[in-house]
C-alpha cells in the first residue's frame, strides 16, 4: 500500500502553484501518492488571502482529507504545505498528534516580514510529528538562524533544509531552478521519512 502526501498552498495561491506541481512531480512514484489540495478558504473564494476566521475551517478541511487518506491508503499519511498551508498543517498536527506520520513544511512563515517579534510558533512545543522544514536562505518571513532557534522548541525529530539563494517561493531566479529545488526536496523527504 502506498504512502500518501497531501500538499497544500500558501495564502495567495492554490493547488496548482508551480512549487507544489514541481514537488508533486519529483516525489510521485509507486510508493508515494501525492495529492495537491485547495484549502477550504480557496474553494470558497478563487482569489485573495484567507480571512481571519478561515484558519479553523482550513485545519478542519485538512483533518478531513488526512483521515480519508489514512482510511483509503492504509499506508502512512504525510501533510505538507507552503507558507500558510504549512503553518495550518503544523497547527493541525499539534492539535491531533496521532493522525499524521510527518510534516513537510515549505517556507514556514515564522513571522511577518520585518516583524521578528511576531513569532508564529506557540504550537511548536505541542508538536509530536516529525517535521522536515525547507527554507530559502533569503526568505523575509524568517532567517535560517531564526528558524533553527524556533525549531529547537519542537520535542520530536526535525530537520531544516536550506535552499541557498531562494526566497519565500523556494526557487532561485534562474531557468530550471524550480525543478532542481523540487528534486532536492524530494531527496530530503525520502531520506528523512525513510
Amino acid at each position: 500500500m502506498p504512502d500518501c502526501l497531501l500538499l497544500t498552498h500558501g495564502a495567495g495561491s492554490h493547488r496548482d502553484a508551480p512549487l507544489l506541481k514541481a514537488v508533486d512531480e519529483a516525489l510521485r512514484d509507486d510508493s508515494l501518492e501525492v495529492v495537491r489540495l485547495n484549502l477550504p478558504f480557496r474553494e470558497a473564494r478563487p482569489g485573495g488571502p484567507p480571512r481571519p476566521g478561515d484558519a479553523e475551517g482550513d485545519r478542519a478541511g485538512l483533518l478531513d482529507a488526512a483521515l480519508r487518506a489514512k482510511a483509503e491508503s492504509g499506508g502512512r499519511v504525510f501533510l505538507g504545505g507552503h507558507s500558510y498551508g504549512g503553518r495550518q498543517s503544523s497547527m493541525l498536527a499539534a492539535e491531533n498528534p496521532d493522525v499524521l506520520s510527518g510534516l513537510l513544511l515549505l517556507s514556514y512563515p515564522l513571522h511577518p516580514p520585518r516583524k521578528p517579534q511576531q513569532l508564529r510558533t506557540a504550537h511548536f512545543p505541542a508538536l509530536r510529528t516529525p517535521c522536515l522544514f525547507v527554507h530559502g536562505s533569503r526568505d523575509p518571513f524568517g532567517s535560517a538562524d531564526e528558524l533553527q532557534t524556533a525549531i529547537a522548541a519542537i520535542p520530536c525529530t526535525t530537520e531544516l533544509l536550506i535552499i541557498e539563494g531562494a526566497g519565500h517561493e523556494l526557487a532561485p531566479r534562474r531557468v530550471g531552478a524550480m525543478a532542481e529545488t523540487a528534486a532536492i526536496i524530494a531527496r530530503a523527504f525520502r531520506t528523512f521519512f525513510a
